[in-house]
């Protein structure tokens, strides 16, 4: 954005702040200006190019579209665990495979519908045949290209893989209706889409309803980063009707098209991996298993190893349900003969024998009965040790706030702070509690979670702790980037912690002179320490906290009195003891926070 003359470049879209800070007027008075062009809009709400450009008219300025320059972006954090596992591959033995979609977006805005439709238009004739054996993946062909679609539940599905380091998608499809317009769980589907670094085609469904607005969704796009490729940018927007049945070869070939400038490549004789879609006990069959094989060939006969779960293959089949002796990359295939259920989401791999593949499951299940965890979220000062250890590049935050109007200033402060060595990521942003679904998001993308004024969850403490996931809840918003500056320079102090080592029962007061009340005490629980804190309750209330100034038995000054002996205690400076009060024994331990 800049001001050359009267000659004023603005992007598709802009914040009303900004504006107003460019063109060095108050914002008080935009807010009228837009008002009286019918536009009504805040200081923080975001106006298009063609609304900005009227308004600056006004004082003079003639507004051009902000020239588009590509930016360089770096890939960072680390790479899905199944290409980590193939990233020894021949490089000159690498060819193109078909690219592997997802549909992600809002419910009710037609994903189901969507892909019933792609179904019944591309695949081969005769899948009918086979429909009691349709597994929850299939490929279609345009133009003679094959694409593999997922036909998972959603983005909690999806990023559920991501958290076990499998990441089956290449691109995502995100369905956002005409009529209805970027929703919650749209914006919750662009955030996992984007932590994937993901390409994402938008499928704007529903354009055949009478109250379709296609253009205020696009401007809703543009407004969460995702500039439509007619606006200028680099988003694809395709409209489409899975009702009318229209736009379908449109959005297939936009597919390929992504797909061309897009790595998707393996190789067919290459190391055997790939991904668990799906997993049932059928009472005839046994364990049926959906796989995506993401590299190297799957045959009959493979010793496959998933998880915890183990078998030799014996039969395959496609996604309608013929048997087939072999599937290669990018390839969904139903599979029997795993031992067990295997979890959705679970890498699979090939091992030579059985022995191997009973070996390496025994060590798995040993690993998970000792607590062991596979993949362990960060927490800020695990992410400063990792930076210096040259292993970091960024921060990724997840941010939940109780309104909007605390979510932005939140967000625009922290990513001020993303100047420095380590770069600040905000992945969402959203009002409300914090939720199962932020977690898992987390978890997949090595995230911290901020509250600001909110709760989290029970399901959602219970799964942050068993994947370690950090979350921090504030009241203040700038005890929120005084934590994350203190941690990107390696400043964060440690908590203080109390630590309760024992209790005692008073059971008698003695007075002694030139010395006060000495409780007669008998420690029930743990032990007295004499250079620990303590505290004297009377029932429910505190009436002491402080220091010893003696600990006795026998006469005899000691330093510590374990459960079940008695002893004389003297408080520091304090004298109103009193038969039955209850002495709690402290002390303070620093935990990192």
């Amino acid at each position: 954005m800049s001001a050359n003359g009267n000659k004023l470049e603005l992007p598709a879209s802009i914040v009303v702040r900004d504006l107003a800070q460019i063109i060095e007027q108050s914002p008080i008075d935009l807010i009228k200006k837009l008002m009286s062009n019918g536009v009504m809009a805040s200081i923080n709400q975001t106006v298009d190019f063609d609304t900005a450009a009227i308004v600056v008219a006004e004082y003079g300025f003639d507004a051009v579209p902000e020239e588009l320059k590509e930016e360089v972006i770096e890939e960072v954090g680390e790479s899905p665990l199944w290409r980590q596992l193939i990233a020894d591959e021949d490089e000159s033995k690498l060819v193109d495979r078909a690219p592997v979609v997802t549909i992600l977006g809002h419910v009710d805005h037609g994903k189901t519908s969507l892909l019933d439709v792609v179904r019944q238009s591309n695949v081969a004739e005769g899948e009918a045949g086979g429909i009691t054996q349709h597994i929850s993946a299939y490929q279609v062909e345009m133009k003679g290209h094959m694409i593999s679609f997922l036909d998972t539940p959603g983005h909690a599905a999806f990023t559920a893989m991501r958290a076990r380091g499998a990441q089956g998608a290449d691109i995502v499809i995100l369905v956002v209706a005409a009529d209805d317009g970027v929703m919650p769980q749209t914006k919750e589907a662009i955030s996992h889409a984007k932590a994937a670094q993901v390409p994402i085609i938008v499928a704007l469904n529903k354009i055949d309803k009478a109250n379709a607005n296609p253009e205020n969704v696009k401007k809703q796009l543009a407004d969460l980063d995702l500039v439509p490729d007619d606006w200028g940018g680099n988003t694809m927007v395709i409209p489409v009707s899975a009702k009318l049945k229209e736009g379908i070869d449109d959005l297939l070939e936009a597919i390929l098209l992504v797909a061309e400038n897009t790595d998707i490549r393996a190789n067919p004789d290459g190391t055997i991996i790939g991904t668990v879609i799906e997993a049932e006990m059928d009472k005839t069959k046994g364990t049926v298993t959906t796989l995506l094989v993401q590299n190297g060939s799957l045959k009959v006969g493979d010793i496959v190893v998933a998880g915890t779960s183990y078998g030799r293959i014996r039969a395959l089949f496609d996604f309608q349900g013929k048997p087939i002796e072999k599937a290669g990359p990018s390839t969904p295939v139903g599979v029997l003969g795993f031992n067990r259920v295997p979890e959705a989401g679970n890498l699979f791999q090939v091992v030579a024998k059985g022995k191997e593949a009973r070996e390496l499951v025994a060590e798995r299940i040993e690993e998970q009965k000792g607590g062991g965890q596979a993949t362990k979220s960060t927490s800020l000062e695990d992410l400063f040790a990792a930076y210096k250890a040259g292993k970091a590049k960024e921060l990724s935050l997840i941010i939940k706030a109780d309104v909007q109007g605390s979510l932005e200033p939140i967000v625009s402060e922290l990513e001020k702070l993303g100047k420095s060595e380590i770069r600040i990521r905000v992945l969402h942003a959203d009002t409300g509690n914090i939720s199962e679904n932020d977690i898992m998001l987390a978890a997949a993308s090595k995230a911290i979670v901020i509250g600001f004024n909110v709760q989290s969850d029970v399901p959602a403490r219970k799964l942050a702790s068993n994947e370690g996931v950090s979350i921090r809840l504030y009241d203040i918003i700038y005890r929120i980037t005084e934590d994350i500056e203190k941690s990107l320079k390696g400043m964060l102090d440690p908590v203080i912690a109390e630590k309760e080592i024992g209790r005692a029962e008073v059971l008698a007061v003695f007075p002694i002179s030139k010395v006060g009340k000495i409780a007669g005490c008998r420690v029930r629980d743990g032990e007295l320490r004499r250079n620990a804190k303590v505290r004297l309750l009377r029932g429910k209330d505190i009436v002491f906290e402080g220091e010893m100034s003696s600990l006795k038995q026998e006469k005899k000054d000691v330093n510590e009195i374990r459960s079940g002996f008695e002893c004389g205690v003297g408080l520091k400076n304090f004298h109103d003891i009193k038969e039955g009060d209850e002495l709690v024994c402290y002390i303070l331990e620093e935990t990192e926070q």
